[in-house]
């Protein structure tokens, strides 16, 4: 069985990894300092099962483990963390074992002998964020890897048939999520032009008319203007005149 460590403190880590050595049939297979390398390093090693901490920088375990949700075949996770007050958000994120530091052997063995039994059973699934969390990322698959682009990159979201097309600074990806999921989780950071397009506000350059009548967006980052539906543009002026 091979296990993941994912804590942003070395000697967490090196403790863990000691502990996991003790229990036959485990072993460490790689290590990751924060939710970004840790998604980055599963998708490479397949691990069986996650250790995986809570409060980390550049992405925290919580949403590390929404991610590590999509991937074709899930590990298991273990939240191992030192506070007891995401015990809750933990297990609707599909963990199937929450120990609190300082973890003591026989709950390790415990987890994972948990997690083992599992094994196959774990269901690839894509939930809701937890009220009042947002993601620092959005998580695409593009050729059997997983691409991470952070949600400050993003300069327009744009839904295609049961897709949205993720126009960011280095390029696009493509995500299966419904626009209207990511309206209500990114709603003060997007606004929605038209029925099957968000632009960033912070890339929101203004708006001009075409000759044929069409009114559209100017977006940085954008190789062309974008339409503004008339439904969406009394209130796109009003925040123009506003920007």
């Amino acid at each position: 069985m091979k296990a993941l460590v994912v804590d942003d403190e070395p000697l967490a880590r090196e403790r863990l990894a000691a502990l996991i050595g003790e229990i036959a049939g485990v072993e460490v297979a790689g290590e990751a300092a924060n939710g970004v390398e840790a998604l980055e390093a599963a998708a490479r090693l397949k691990p069986d099962v996650v250790l995986l901490d809570i409060r980390m920088p550049v992405m925290d375990g919580l949403e590390c483990a929404r991610h590590l949700a999509t991937l074709e075949a899930p590990p298991a996770i273990v939240f191992c963390t030192a506070y007891e007050d995401h015990a809750l958000a933990a297990f609707e994120a599909n963990a199937v074992d929450y120990l609190v530091k300082p973890i003591r052997s026989e709950r390790l063995r415990a987890a994972i002998a948990k997690a083992e039994r599992l094994a196959g059973a774990i269901v690839r699934r894509i939930e809701s964020t937890e009220p009042g969390r947002r993601r620092s990322h959005l998580c695409a698959r593009v050729r059997g890897s997983l691409v991470l682009v952070a949600v400050g990159d993003i300069d327009y979201l744009l839904a295609e048939d049961k897709y949205v097309v993720v126009h960011h600074a280095r390029g696009e990806v493509l995500i299966e999520e419904p626009l209207t999921q990511l309206e209500e989780e990114f709603g003060d950071r997007f606004v929605r032009i038209h029925r099957n397009c968000l632009v960033a506000l912070a890339k929101l350059a203004g708006l001009d008319r075409a000759a044929d009548g069409r009114v559209l967006a100017r977006v940085a980052g954008a190789s062309v203007p974008l339409e503004v539906s008339r439904r969406n543009l009394p209130a796109l002026r009003k925040l123009v005149r506003s920007l």
